[in-house]
């Protein structure tokens, strides 16, 4: 199957990275090479992109789809949290940093990975086939009291605790194994009024999930805080998210190191002696234009913020 993904705000992304011919720029999260190719079209022979992903099929077809630049390329099998790897292959500080939390269309749409309500699959869900935890053993293993809080509060799911009950109830008979039976039974434990309108009714259980199974909102809260250490002066971070668990987070980290200052507020002036080191580019998150979300309905929810190093 081919891997393909819909590159999100990419002229909002070209435009907020300011690419340097020469520069050095990290994309933690490359995909099938979307943004990469955007990057890599305006570097020089001197500039190097360097693609990082968890997904092993994914760094095969970026690999593939960028071989035609000219720049210099390096392919990391890593989280884009791992920032000590991450910072040896940069081989020093770089001009830009791009995070696209969107899970691409391939996962999605390939069935054998297991991460989508649309397809019947063993349930999988791994961005990184060779981690060890999986859909299965958290449908299957974790207690009714974890498995309503995860999809509570990773999928925002009113009907958390009754599908928590329901899963419980119907793995008694027999272990949940396919993404089709784990749909069914979330079906069942939602109330149908409550199904008639909204998304579907699994796709927040199905993103909680994900997101345990995957530790999504762990690693990014590490790279955020992280990886705009490796940027020089006037280098930029960019990151993408879309729903509001990955923004809130952006958005915190981002305030954090904005005003660093750890001060009692009560203190009429700061004592600490720590500043910011970064500054906005952006006071508002860039969100893509009625064209991008009527061409590519998946980056509805797409959010850009972006911070610059002093």
């Amino acid at each position: 199957m081919e891997f393909r993904h819909v590159p999100v705000l990419f002229d909002e992304v070209m435009t907020a990275l300011a690419i340097k011919e020469n520069g050095i720029y990290i994309d933690g999260t490359v995909g099938g090479g979307g943004h990469s190719s955007g990057i890599c079209e305006r570097l020089g022979e001197s500039g190097t992109l360097i693609a990082v992903d968890r997904d092993e099929e994914a760094l095969k077809a970026a690999e593939a789809r960028l071989e035609s630049y000219k720049c210099q390329k390096k392919f990391v099998h890593a989280n884009y949290s791992d920032v000590e790897t991450v910072a040896e292959a940069a081989g020093g500080n770089v001009q830009g940093i791009l995070l696209d939390l969107g899970v691409s269309s391939y996962q999605l749409d390939n069935p054998e990975r297991g991460f989508s309500y649309m397809h019947d699959a063993p349930l999988d869900m791994r961005m990184d086939e060779s981690d060890r935890l999986t859909a299965y053993d958290v449908v299957n293993g974790y207690s009714e009291k974890d498995l309503a809080r995860i999809i509570k509060d990773y999928g925002e799911e009113r009907w958390a605790a009754r599908i928590a009950q329901f899963i419980v109830r119907e793995r008694k008979e027999a272990a949940i194994d396919s993404t089709a039976r784990l749909t069914d039974i979330i079906k069942g434990a939602i109330p149908a009024a409550a199904r008639r309108n909204g998304p579907h009714p699994a796709k927040r259980t199905f993103q909680a999930i994900r997101i345990e199974v995957n530790d999504e909102l762990g690693h990014l809260r590490e790279a955020v805080e992280k990886l705009p250490d490796l940027l020089e002066s006037g280098g930029r971070i960019a990151i993408i998210t879309f729903h509001s668990l990955e923004d809130r987070i952006v958005k915190t980290e981002f305030e954090r190191r904005l005003d660093p200052c750890t001060c009692p507020p009560e203190f009429p002036v700061c004592v600490c002696g720590k500043v910011a080191d970064v500054k906005r580019v952006t006071r508002k998150p860039i969100i893509p234009t009625e064209e991008e979300t009527e061409s590519n309905p998946r980056a509805r929810s797409a959010k850009l913020r972006v911070l610059e190093k002093l």
